[in-house]
């Protein structure tokens, strides 16, 4: 038996129950693995809530780390004893062991903890596939990145800093502004007291940026379109404020023949070999130095309810880590 959390019909964080659950073993192309350290994510929120529907009642979670228990037929990645951690389908990492299928779990390197692992692999292979898969950028480019002071947000801050790519930052509050700054950001912008558009003309000269990346959805939209340089890629890979509204197509025309892309992780997750590939790009960054994970805050397992209410309520920094 395993503590797990799970919800039996979408809605707000007390619909998240803790449940004692049977395990298993593995099958065919699956692995047990018992969990050391769960990840909190947006994703989490969307599923809770029904934005994702999930097919319920269901086991919650993306992300976790921890040992690799048993290890089902045709599973060749991974052996009984490795340290592992994952970010991907199905929901379920909100649990003291679980059986999932193997091809999205990948081998740990010694040198990250646990802790360290369950807080970036969902966030960091975001901010990998954002920079290295979804549109060129090269050194020297300018992207906006909206929400810098969060989980994803500091990553890139670093990932940015370590390419050579002129990040230009947003947050709620100076002190928000200030840890996006120490972590990598060329500019940075409160938004809660200026005009982000206003102040991305001003930093570029008025000309814009190459690139922007927006996780938070609704509220900041249709203002990223109008920071973009003419021919720039609008990434939008997150819904924090919101989904965003229908888009007419002519608007991107009228912009400057601006390109754009609604992004999502698990596209990328889907190739085994493509997964396995972000993850030990993902691990050499933070082993180098490069990115420093930024463990913000952490509830335990039977908090989680708290933990989903700090998280909507943008109360928190860097990542969230739920212990066990």
């Amino acid at each position: 038996m395993a503590r797990t959390i799970i919800i039996e019909t979408a809605g707000g964080p007390e619909n998240m129950k803790l449940a004692d659950l049977s395990v298993g073993d593995p099958g065919p192309g699956e692995i047990r693995i018992r969990h050391m350290a769960c990840g909190l994510n947006f994703i989490d929120v969307y599923q809770r809530t029904g934005l994702y529907p999930l097919e319920l009642p269901h086991a919650l979670g993306m992300e976790a780390a921890g040992i690799v228990e048993a290890v089902g037929e045709g599973v060749t990645h991974l052996k009984e004893g490795d340290r592992a951690a994952y970010a991907s389908m199905p929901p379920g990492a909100y649990s003291e062991a679980r059986v999932m299928p193997a091809a999205q779990v990948c081998p740990l390197p010694d040198e990250i903890s646990f802790e360290e692992a369950a807080s970036i692999m969902l966030q960091g292979m975001t901010v990998e596939y954002l920079f290295h898969r979804t549109t060129p950028i090269a050194k020297g480019d300018s992207v906006l990145f909206h929400a810098a002071a969060g989980g994803v947000g500091l990553l890139a801050c670093q990932w940015a800093r370590s390419e050579g790519i002129e990040l230009i930052g947003t947050a709620g509050s100076d002190e928000k502004c200030a840890l996006a700054k120490e972590a990598g950001a060329a500019h940075v912008i409160n938004y809660s007291k200026n005009d982000f558009v206003e102040e991305v003309k001003g930093i570029t000269g008025g000309a814009g940026v190459d690139v922007v990346m927006d996780g938070v959805g609704k509220d900041t939209f249709d203002g990223s379109l109008d920071c973009l340089k003419p021919l720039g890629m609008m990434i939008s890979f997150g819904n924090a404020s919101g989904p965003v509204p229908p888009v007419n197509l002519l608007t991107l025309a009228q912009k400057g023949s601006l390109k754009m892309t609604r992004a999502t992780l698990f596209t990328h997750l889907a190739d085994h070999a493509k997964c396995q590939e972000m993850a030990k790009h993902l691990f050499s960054k933070v082993i180098s130095g490069d990115v420093r994970v930024n463990i913000g805050q952490r509830f335990p397992l039977e908090r989680i309810a708290d933990a989903h209410k700090a998280l909507e309520a943008r109360q928190t920094t860097g990542s969230t880590i739920i212990t066990l």
